[in-house]
């Protein structure tokens, strides 16, 4: 699975261990959840981290909900579940793994 780059040109606010933003840890970096969507800094500017894929989690029996014990992230029209260093995403009856 592949990110998209999508610079964030507006984004004034420097996020950081202490910023109060949920952290994900994504692959080399470290998301920040903020206003909906994740951030990454990437050569000076923060940039949108979105999949540019869909990859199903497969074999992942758990049921995230309110309380499961996972942090919910707000990720546009839905919530994300911290989990294991991923991001679980319900869709068509299954967990994506963002």
């Amino acid at each position: 699975m592949t990110t998209l780059h999508q610079e964030h040109p507006t984004h004034e606010h420097t996020h950081g261990p202490d910023c109060g933003h949920p952290q994900v840890r994504h692959g080399d970096h470290v998301d920040y959840a903020h206003d909906g969507h994740l951030h990454r800094e990437h050569s000076g500017h923060w940039d949108e981290c979105e999949p540019s894929g869909h990859v199903a989690h497969e074999e992942h029996a758990h049921q995230h909900g309110q309380d499961c014990g996972h942090t919910a992230v707000a990720h546009g029209d839905h919530l994300d579940y911290l989990h294991d260093g991923h991001r679980h995403a319900r869709h068509d009856g299954h967990w994506d793994d963002h």
